[in-house]
């Protein structure tokens, strides 16, 4: 409600700012749109003189006994050429429009997930992916619309409406004047649809971005709604929404049906009374010529159809406006990723990484961690332990630059990580997460990542090193072998396998593993560890660890407890201390032992 408020209150101007921003995507295209404007003039030029032809055949030749061959030929061969050069101009002219339309929506288009790309991730977590995906698409489609059908037929019908004036002016001064007197009723219509239009189609397009927000949330979650039933739930959630959509639609269609059509009709019907109504007066004081009257009629009709043509696409024109602020809000959102404060090209060759009194909170009001210190030098494993909620995961975010901080300092060799350029910090920095994400494609380009530079035998050799290449070498095609979305057809394991290969094929620095064997088996997970104690030579090491099995020969391990770090030392001394450590270690160790139990 108050959304709407607002544009209604800055509806003109701020519809004014949208146009104009969506008017300059046009300049990189001058040449054609002037091509175009040209083709325009001159279809409108034909499209005036058709009815001025008929005039003067009707005034000065149909007349009884009265038939001059050459005159009537040329009268008559210059209407098929004016007829069918309008057809071919306008043809041409249509065609060069919509092809600059084209051009700009794919730009756009182009912008907008361009600007997806560099938003942090702090934007994406409180948009739904579904209203992002609407904007993308739904909403650049409208403005497709704008330019294909509304720009076009309004620079048309303008130069068209022009050209009638002119042509009224020739035949009939003060039946033109009368035509003038018009133009203002009309404009009152205009702006009373636009002002209420707006509202409505801004509705209309917000429910249908949560309607796609919903379905998007539906299909993510598919598995779960079925194994807990949530089916009969999120239809009506579904429904819900789908009749609000339906609500603002019909308003549409209300406004539509008393503002557009039929009320430029009645117009137009009350106008033709008038000008039939001057006529017949005139003609008991004096003869009236058929042609004149012919033409009039014919260029009033001809006023109010392109009249009703721009009414008709007004609807287009407000859903693409509403459709512009939401893509320009979108592109001038200012929630982008971190980025280097400076320009200097420093590069990572230890790998020391240091925390320094790190505080950091993702609303700005509660902290979710707290004075975070701790050095890992080169070539050191650092574990994160701590139940669900310490902020493990969080100093990942942070130290991965996704986040920036509040308060404190990392070290990357001694420099501030917010003096590295992405390039660099993504290059010597290999991530690994505890549900890895796999391209659809191959298996080669999932571990390469389009990544030229990588070589077909690196590939293979990181596959080895993880040991990937014993499931991948059973596939039909092997590396060519084509991943569904996600990766689905693949097992948790065999996904964590791809996703240790592609971090391999980078040769990191840095290690970053958020629970990395959480989804794989034990054999798999052997396998793994073996990978991991050779990849950790000549790196540092930063490991989210629940399985604390995993974890016992880092160097230092960290015990975090609602955002700050409670206990830290070896996996003995923190054994020999009997706190938090020793407490989840033992609990571990008796639930394994109870599972032993229950297979043996």
């Amino acid at each position: 409600m108050e959304v709407n408020e607002q544009i209604n209150k800055n509806g003109a101007k701020e519809q004014r700012k949208v146009l104009w921003r969506l008017l300059s995507y046009t300049l990189p295209h001058k040449k054609p749109l002037i091509l175009a404007f040209i083709l325009l003039i001159f279809g409108t030029i034909g499209e005036i003189l058709g009815p001025y032809l008929v005039k003067v055949f009707i005034d000065k030749y149909l007349v009884k006994e009265n038939f001059p061959y050459g005159p009537l030929l040329f009268l008559s061969i210059s209407y098929v050429i004016v007829l069918v050069g309008k057809t071919i101009i306008q043809y041409f002219q249509l065609f060069t429009f919509n092809k600059i339309a084209l051009n700009i929506i794919q730009q756009l288009r182009i912008d907008v997930f361009e600007k997806v790309q560099t938003l942090g991730l702090k934007f994406f977590d409180k948009t739904p992916g579904g209203s992002i995906v609407s904007r993308v698409t739904n909403d650049t489609e409208s403005i497709k619309e704008f330019f294909t059908d509304v720009l076009s037929v309004f620079v048309q019908n303008l130069f068209f409406l022009v050209g009638i004036f002119i042509a009224m002016f020739l035949l009939n001064v003060k039946l033109a004047f009368f035509c003038l007197g018009i133009i203002p009723i009309i404009f009152l219509i205009m702006h009373t649809y636009r002002k209420y239009s707006s509202i409505y189609f801004h509705d209309l397009r917000e429910k249908l971005s949560q309607l796609n927000a919903k379905l998007n949330e539906s299909l993510q979650g598919m598995a779960i709604i079925q194994v807990f039933r949530q089916e009969k739930r999120l239809r009506n959630e579904f429904s819900t929404i789908n009749e609000e959509h339906y609500v603002a639609g019909v308003k549409n269609i209300k406004l539509n049906g008393l503002l557009l059509r039929p009320a430029i009709d009645f117009i137009y019907v009350c106008s033709l009374i008038l000008v039939l109504s001057f006529f017949g007066i005139t003609s008991f004081n004096s003869p009236i010529e058929i042609g004149v009257l012919y033409a009039f009629i014919n260029y009033l009709e001809r006023f109010f159809e392109p009249v009703n043509q721009m009414m008709m696409r007004l609807s287009m024109y407000q859903q693409a406006i509403v459709s512009g602020t939401r893509v320009f809000d979108l592109l001038d959102n200012e929630e982008t990723a971190p980025k280097a404060s400076g320009n200097k090209e420093f590069k990572i060759e230890k790998g020391e990484i240091e925390f320094k009194n790190i505080s950091f909170s993702y609303d700005g009001q509660r902290d979710v961690l707290k004075n975070i210190s701790f050095v890992a030098k080169p070539g050191e494993t650092v574990a994160l332990v701590g139940h669900t909620g310490s902020g493990k995961s969080s100093i990942i975010n942070i130290f991965m630059r996704f986040y920036e901080t509040n308060r404190g300092e990392i070290l990357i060799d001694g420099q501030s990580l917010k003096e590295y350029q992405d390039h660099e910090l993504r290059k010597k920095i290999g991530l690994v997460l505890q549900d890895p994400f796999l391209f659809a494609g191959s298996i080669k380009k999932n571990i390469q990542l389009y990544n030229e530079e990588i070589t077909d035998k690196e590939i293979r050799e990181a596959a080895q090193f993880v040991q990937a290449d014993k499931f991948i070498e059973t596939l039909p095609d092997q590396y060519a072998h084509e991943l569904s979305e996600r990766g689905t057809t693949f097992s948790s394991g065999q996904r964590q396998l791809v996703a240790f290969a592609r971090t391999i094929a980078t040769n990191p620095k840095i290690l970053v593993l958020d629970e990395a064997t959480a989804n794989i088996d034990t054999e798999t997970e052997g396998y793994i560890q073996e990978a991991l104690a050779k990849m950790r030579k000549g790196r540092t090491t930063i490991a989210i660890a629940h399985r604390l099995s995993t974890i016992q020969d880092a160097e230092q391990i960290l015990v975090l407890h609602q955002g700050e770090i409670t206990e830290r030392g070896t996996h003995q001394e923190l054994l020999e201390q009997k706190g938090l450590y020793y407490k989840m270690y033992v609990l571990q160790n008796q639930v394994t032992d109870k599972i032993e139990d229950i297979v043996s």
